[in-house]
């Protein structure tokens, strides 16, 4: 029961993380899993190599860098649409690997969900905070977000049912903010438009 419970939470877990940082969480887990403070699944071990360390270790800090800068922040979620959603789903699956196929693929779809949800909360508030005209509540968002991946993913890691609390609170204030979202979004188009 224990050895589900935290697959089920490094699946959410990394799935969650990586619609925000997708590179960022590859790396940490790659690094956790070298250092042999955790132990990835048989799916997930290729993070550990030297050579996918250091790719994803480039990539995440360009990922770090562009995430601080207004514009090019959404210009960066806009790509990474294509790439954090499915990767979620990825990560789901392949934490779930040596379960039954029916619980890896309920994993991948809940994985890109995760993923999906948290992809479109951060890009959606962020395209909102660029409308102002400083850069300090972008970079603040930015921290907070770098700060939300590593608290979620050490959940992830070494306690699962916070990791779940976590995810719990997160998705009730999607819920409460995707509609102030939604019509931010139809400001912003209105005042581009005009």
């Amino acid at each position: 029961m224990a050895e589900t419970l935290s697959a089920a939470a490094l699946a959410g877990g990394m799935s969650w993380a990586s619609g925000i940082r997708l590179y960022m969480t590859l790396f940490l887990a790659g690094w956790f899993g070298r250092a042999g403070w955790i132990d990835l699944p048989p799916a997930l071990e290729v993070l550990q190599s030297p050579w996918v360390l250091a790719v994803t270790g480039m990539l995440f800090v360009v990922e770090f860098l562009a995430d601080k800068v207004p514009g090019i922040d959404s210009a960066w979620d806009a790509v990474q649409t294509f790439i954090r959603v499915p990767a979620g789903a990825v990560l789901g699956a392949a934490a779930l690997g040596d379960m039954a196929p029916e619980w890896t693929a309920v994993a991948g779809l809940l994985g890109g969900t995760f993923a999906a949800g948290a992809h479109l909360t951060k890009a959606g508030s962020r395209a909102l905070i660029n409308t102002s005209p400083e850069p300090f509540s972008n970079w603040a968002a930015s921290f907070s977000e770098d700060v939300a991946v590593v608290g979620a993913l050490f959940a992830a890691f070494y306690h699962p049912w916070l990791l779940f609390a976590i995810l719990v609170v997160f998705f009730l204030v999607a819920i409460w903010l995707m509609p102030k979202l939604w019509r931010g979004m139809r400001w912003l188009f209105r005042k581009l438009s005009t």
